[in-house]
């Protein structure tokens, strides 16, 4: 085929050579349809038997603070704020931060706030609180305490406004691939509430209910995002791989460093809701799901790496392919391990800072229960990640150069 530069000759160049691309693409749809769809219909499979039965069986745990009769929770909006003797208090000489905080119907009502909050921020005047109301001493008793307790703020609105600005900035710049992304979003975190949570609280086995639905979770995101293609096909193949090598490693992992998830504030209260569940298990689970987005986004990104060096050269031998494409993965793998490191360091910092202020050696403190496990999680999602990227390119070079012997095969489309 001519490669001339002429005005007149790139138009219908270019017709050919779209029609060119298409028709391998399309080929190496086909080929690799051959291997995902068996995976695809043993992650039906996996979901339609692991899926949680009748929501009656999970353990459901009523509001703690409401447990007492009469008592409530009830929002409002602060009016005013003070520091003065503590409502209810048996010395009052004792002095409580209050927020004065409308009610319903109108006049306010004293709301003791924790010294937590009043030391770290504060309640300022005009914003929306939630606080517990006890119920009231009977005639002729003390009271032995405030009734209005501060619980949580109301964050509705900056919430949404942040939700806002972001569905906003990203189809902006995505347009209709980031508006597509965005509802895979919200189908991933639909498997997530109404799969995974269930079934592990009905105590389904962690480690497959985790693979299946983190492998449901990317055939769903990944398609629905990028579209059906050859590119998204393999790089859905490499990302699969690197979910099954994460998964492996993380098993043994969890017992080998004896991860057993009874160190969060929450650990007693879900062994008591679920009589008995494995938090082990429940560190498993997290440990593969927490590494899909980064993974996802290495096998995506190498995928399309390979696909245009082979359509800038098509003559490339598969061997060279492979190791251009992989000087492109090395950058991602440097990168993107940092990404994965800091952004756990991010998420327990304040374990991270408690822990320094202990007097006791380095390797101790990584090594602890405290840090053990975001250590794991560091470590494990990075290997799989890193393992997934030369597995990813060798599955792209293999379908770009199969297709591009058929093409040899088959001379292009006419002009």
């Amino acid at each position: 085929m001519s490669h001339s530069h002429l005005p007149v000759d790139d138009s219908s160049l270019g017709r050919s050579e779209l029609r060119r691309r298409t028709a391998v693409r399309r080929r190496a749809v086909v080929l690799l349809s051959w291997i995902l769809a068996p995976l695809a219909a043993l992650t039906l499979v996996g979901m339609l038997l692991l899926w949680p039965g009748d929501s009656s069986s999970s353990p459901i745990a009523g509001n703690p603070y409401t447990a007492a009769p009469g008592a409530a929770i009830l929002t409002g909006t602060v009016q005013r704020t003070s520091t003065e003797n503590c409502p209810g208090s048996a010395q009052k000489s004792q002095s409580c931060f209050i927020a004065h905080t409308s009610v319903q119907g109108g006049g306010e009502v004293p709301v003791v706030v924790t010294p937590d909050i009043v030391q770290t921020r504060g309640v300022k005047v005009g914003e929306g609180i939630r606080y517990l109301k006890l119920p009231a001493m009977p005639a002729g008793l003390e009271a032995m305490g405030p009734q209005f307790v501060f619980m949580d703020f109301v964050r509705t609105v900056p919430l949404g406004l942040l939700a806002v600005l972001y569905a906003v900035v990203v189809i902006a710049v995505a347009r209709w691939r980031g508006l597509r992304a965005m509802v895979g979003l919200g189908g991933a975190f639909a498997v997530l509430a109404w799969f995974i949570l269930p079934a592990l609280a009905q105590g389904k086995p962690p480690l497959l209910v985790a693979v299946v639905g983190s492998s449901a979770i990317m055939f769903g995101v990944l398609y629905f995002a990028h579209g059906f293609s050859a590119r998204t096909s393999t790089a859905l193949l490499g990302t699969l791989f690197g979910l099954a090598a994460t998964a492996g490693l993380a098993a043994w992992a969890v017992d080998a460093a004896a991860l057993t998830g009874s160190t969060g504030d929450n650990a007693y209260q879900l062994l008591n809701l679920t009589q008995g569940m494995s938090l082990s298990g429940m560190i498993l689970c997290g440990l593969i799901i927490s590494g899909l987005g980064v993974l996802n986004d290495v096998t995506i990104t190498q995928s399309s790496a390979v696909w245009e060096l082979y359509e800038l050269a098509p003559q490339t031998s598969a061997l060279t392919l492979f190791r251009s494409a992989m000087r492109i993965g090395r950058d991602h793998i440097a990168s993107t391990v940092y990404t994965i490191a800091f952004a756990y360091a991010g998420s327990a910092l304040p374990v991270l800072l408690l822990v320094s202020l202990y007097d006791r050696p380095l390797l101790d403190a990584l090594t602890s229960s405290e840090l053990a496990e975001e250590v794991v999680r560091i470590l494990v999602g990075s290997i799989g990640l890193v393992l997934a990227i030369p597995v990813t390119t060798a599955v792209a070079v293999a379908v770009v150069k199969a297709t591009g012997k058929q093409e040899a095969a088959a001379p292009a489309l006419a002009n």
